[in-house]
Formats: structure tokens, C-alpha cells, sequence
């Protein structure tokens, strides 16, 4: 079984949102009711960090399924040439 590579964007996820929780429990714990729009602002901020990870996930995955795609082209194309007909 291959060793998995340590994931960046997997573990930039993780703690975006530990941090955002932990501002959220903050906020609340020194602002008390006052700290409800700060409270939103920061929830729609992770959103936001998660969106903008998982699209460049997306992108990342979409790119090396491209290459892919190349090298077994050129990898076909290379057999046929070799091929005496």
C-alpha cells in the first residue's frame, strides 16, 4: 500500500476551521450577545475558506487528470508508431 503525502490544502481545511471555532467560542465568551455579528462574519469567512479550498482541490485534480490523459495519448500514439504495418 502506497504512503499517502502529506495533504496541504486537507490540513490549511482543518485549521481554518479550528481557528474559525475557536474565534466563534471566543467572541462569544468576552462579547457575550454583542458578539453575534462578529459571530457571523467569522462562520461566513470559513465558508468562505472552504469554498476557495474546495475549488482549488477541484482544479489541482482536474489538472493532473489532464496530464494523464496526455502521457496515455502520447503513450498510445508512441505504440502505433512503432508498429511496422
Amino acid at each position: 500500500m502506497a504512503k499517502q503525502a502529506f495533504d496541504t490544502l486537507r490540513a490549511l481545511a482543518i485549521a481554518s476551521q479550528a481557528l474559525g471555532f475557536i474565534l466563534i467560542i471566543t467572541l462569544e465568551t468576552l462579547m457575550g450577545d454583542a458578539a453575534r455579528p462578529w459571530q457571523g462574519w467569522t462562520l461566513a469567512t470559513m465558508v468562505l475558506c472552504a469554498l476557495v479550498i474546495a475549488v482549488v482541490r477541484l482544479y489541482r485534480r482536474n489538472r493532473a487528470r489532464k496530464a494523464l490523459d496526455r502521457r496515455l495519448a502520447d503513450a498510445q500514439a508512441d505504440d502505433d508508431d512503432d508498429d511496422p504495418a
